[in-house]
């Protein structure tokens, strides 16, 4: 194996690359403006909630509840007429539909149960299901302290002091934002290295190689190389100046300790995309194969729901896929500051899986040339 061969080639991959703009926008997009959208984006709690109430009471009670809902959870509450819920809700207008019936003021003092009705809009789901309990609460709160003249002491009996590791702030925009950064690093690492191997046939260079005095296995290791270090620059600007400067968001572990688990992980991801680079004729072919790969990938790795609440046969199978590993190991090393003694594990499972999956490309890349 010669390293000079394995340098000069990896060096025309850049060059290559560099004169792709669809390529290079894709890049540039996936360490910038998609952390930043993942970050804002993606809120898990109530934030200005659309909400509609119809006062059939007219009561000093129900023009109570209707000013208890206020931003930064509620939009400003707007009145309707019963008639205009149901099409309201059916165009998406409203989150929560809430109808406060005739007399409920009167029924209330009369030691009556009177029933209020709360119509939520499911589809919205982060909103609707924390929105709901907001709402209740809401409205038992308001309710007591008009029965009983004063508010009561919202301190509970037992004090419970809450203290918050690794996200003090509670904030999911910073975890979304890093999952971010592990899921680009993963569609890169398969696309910029497939797309390298479909750019020679298409360009019909790959003739060209052949005839040279390389070897499959230093053609392969230059492309896994190129590719792999503008995937790692990629992911130290997206840590460093949009994750850190400018979302705010803390680094807790080593910088150093994450990029090596992030060249394992692009090591073996590589190998995997010029795996199926071998069997696609064109970039359509190949891109359909990423999405059959890539899906899974993504939604079962634990980058965007928890491991844990996956069945047991899923979360078995995907210890055979390396960002299941990778998003394990960022998630230790960026949020709790974790070192080596804790993710070896990870550690050892990607140089498995990587040593794993260059073996079976480099057979199918033979295969490819031959």
């Amino acid at each position: 194996m010669d390293l000079g061969n394995i340098l000069h080639l990896g060096i025309k991959e850049i060059r290559g690359l560099a004169r792709d703009p669809i390529m290079m926008f894709l890049i540039l997009f996936s360490f910038t403006l998609q952390i930043t959208s993942s970050a804002n984006s993606a809120s898990e709690t109530l934030n200005r909630a659309p909400i509609a109430i119809v006062n059939e009471d007219q009561s000093p009670l129900s023009h109570r509840l209707e000013q208890a809902f206020q931003p930064p959870f509620f939009t400003e509450t707007r009145r309707i007429g019963w008639n205009e819920m149901d099409r309201r809700m059916d165009e998406g207008l409203d989150t929560f539909a809430l109808d406060i019936p005739p007399d409920f003021q009167s029924d209330l003092l009369a030691g009556k149960r009177p029933e209020i009705q709360l119509n939520v809009d499911a589809t919205q789901m982060a909103q609707a299901f924390s929105g709901a309990g907001y709402v209740q609460s809401i409205l038992s709160a308001e309710i007591s302290e008009f029965l009983e003249g004063h508010r009561s002491d919202p301190r509970p009996p037992v004090d419970l002091q809450l203290r918050a590791r690794f996200n003090p702030e509670l904030n999911g925009g910073w975890f979304q934002a890093v999952m971010g950064v592990a899921n680009s690093v993963t569609l890169l690492a398969l696309i910029l290295a497939g797309a390298a191997l479909i750019r020679e046939r298409e360009h019909g260079t790959i003739e060209h190689l052949l005839v040279m005095p390389v070897t499959p296995l230093e053609i392969m290791i230059s492309k896994l190389w190129s590719m792999s270090l503008v995937v790692i620059l990629g992911t130290l600007f997206a840590l460093v100046v949009m994750c850190n400067i400018v979302l705010g968001i803390p680094l807790q572990g080593s910088l150093a300790l994450f990029m090596l688990g992030t060249a394992l992980h692009l090591f073996a991801t590589a190998a995997l995309g010029i795996f199926l680079a071998t069997f696609a004729r064109s970039m359509p072919q190949f891109g359909i194969m990423m999405i059959l790969v890539l899906l899974p990938l993504q939604v079962l790795s634990g980058a965007q729901t928890p491991r844990e609440s996956m069945p047991d046969l899923v979360q078995n199978i995907m210890l055979i896929a390396p960002n299941t590993h990778y998003v394990i190991l960022s998630q230790a090393v960026l949020f709790r500051g974790a070192s080596l003694d804790v993710v070896w594990p990870q550690m050892m499972w990607l140089t498995g899986i990587a040593a794993v999956f260059f073996a079976i490309s480099l057979r199918s890349f033979r295969g490819f040339l031959n």
